[in-house]
């Protein structure tokens, strides 16, 4: 069904027009839309007698009704103020553009529909090609899912849906849809630019523009690039899984690529028994949580700076010196010298293994 603001914003503009009053009701007499001041209910009351008659349009009480269908059944009325001919014109006129809104509503709701079913692999593969030549949509283009997470409310998730669709018109190559309350998913066509680069750019560009909208930060996945309408779910698939390892072990990024998850999508695949096993192996009995902050930070840095003594000690604003008794006291604690490029990749995958064993447990995972 038309949203009420649709067709108040239909009759407002055609009365900006014609200096005519109309007025749309449903098959109940519900008053959904109207141009008149007063509200008049005089042909709400007429709806009855419409629906009961064989035409399509009647005059009666200084109204004109039309009949709007939606196939071929009755789904609203149109009441126009006036007897004369220009009115009947005008009332014909917004007849037709609500029957005109009502197809293209239900075009859309039937590919919104499909692509949904076609994220979530719940179609079989003779279905996928023949509903989607019934409705227009290509196959065989080079298309990629984008999933965009907003952690706001409905409202609001609406609004970056919205946004998002002025930013990528809806056409039978691109598609914006929603499979949940917090993640929109935009099927884009990559025709023109399939790098990863311009790819990149694109997410790069809503997260912008969502930002400038006042919307939040929003978190932006993607999967990798396919070209065929069955394999958009594993585009999907794909781009979950990016923003899942992308909150584990990359907070601080806000746009994750499938295909540059590096080290962590590895570690995102091993069974937490393996990964409590390497625990143990390397720390033994220390835990990740009895690290303090400034350690942390410390090492973080280091490994941030390729493992350069007088780069980190000056962005950390501490004399050498006190860098180097930090890093001689992990190295007692742990028995690893980060300093050293073998224990420093030793003590890296170690802190993301802890990451995502973390990660699992506060998620419910044992």
């Amino acid at each position: 069904m038309i949203s009420n603001q649709i067709l108040q914003s239909t009759i407002d503009g055609v009365k900006a027009i014609t200096k005519i009053d109309i007025s749309v009701m449903d098959t109940e007499g519900s008053l959904l839309a109207s141009t008149e001041e007063t509200r008049s209910r005089t042909g709400i009351s007429l709806v009855p007698d419409m629906l009961s008659s064989k035409a399509d349009s009647m005059q009666v009480q200084g109204y004109q009704l039309f009949k709007v269908y939606d196939g071929s059944e009755v789904t609203y009325i149109v009441a126009i103020k006036g007897e004369d001919e220009d009115a009947y014109k005008i009332g014909k006129i917004v007849a037709f553009q609500i029957q005109n809104l009502l197809v293209a509503y239900k075009e859309r709701f039937d590919k919104d529909n499909f692509i949904k079913n076609l994220l979530l692999d719940n179609l079989l593969l003779v279905d996928i090609y023949i509903r989607a030549k019934k409705l227009h949509i290509e196959n065989n283009v080079p298309r990629i899912v984008y999933l965009i997470e907003s952690h706001n409310d409905s409202e609001t998730n609406t609004s970056v849906m919205d946004v998002v669709r002025g930013i990528y018109p809806v056409k039978n190559k691109d598609f914006i849809t929603a499979v949940d309350e917090s993640n929109i998913i935009l099927v884009k066509d990559v025709s023109d630019d399939q790098s990863r680069s311009a790819i990149e750019k694109t997410a790069g560009t809503i997260s912008s523009m969502l930002s400038s909208e006042a919307m939040g930060k929003v978190r932006i996945a993607m999967g990798s690039v396919v070209r065929d309408l069955k394999d958009i779910s594993r585009s999907y698939k794909e781009a979950k899984m990016a923003l899942e390892v992308g909150k584990i072990f990359y907070e601080e990024k806000y746009i994750i690529n499938y295909n540059r998850l590096g080290i962590g999508r590895l570690i995102y695949q091993l069974p937490l028994s393996l990964c409590k096993m390497y625990i143990e192996e390397i720390f033994k009995d220390i835990r990740i949580e009895d690290f303090d902050e400034e350690t942390l930070n410390t090492v973080s840095k280091f490994f941030e700076n390729s493992l350069n003594i007088s780069e980190t000690s000056r962005q950390l604003y501490i004399h050498r010196n006190t860098l180097v008794y930090r890093l001689d006291k992990l190295q007692k604690n742990t028995g690893l010298d980060i300093r050293t490029f073998d224990d420093a990749i030793t003590f890296k995958i170690a802190l993301m293994v802890a990451k995502y064993m973390n990660y699992m447990e506060r998620n419910g995972f044992k």
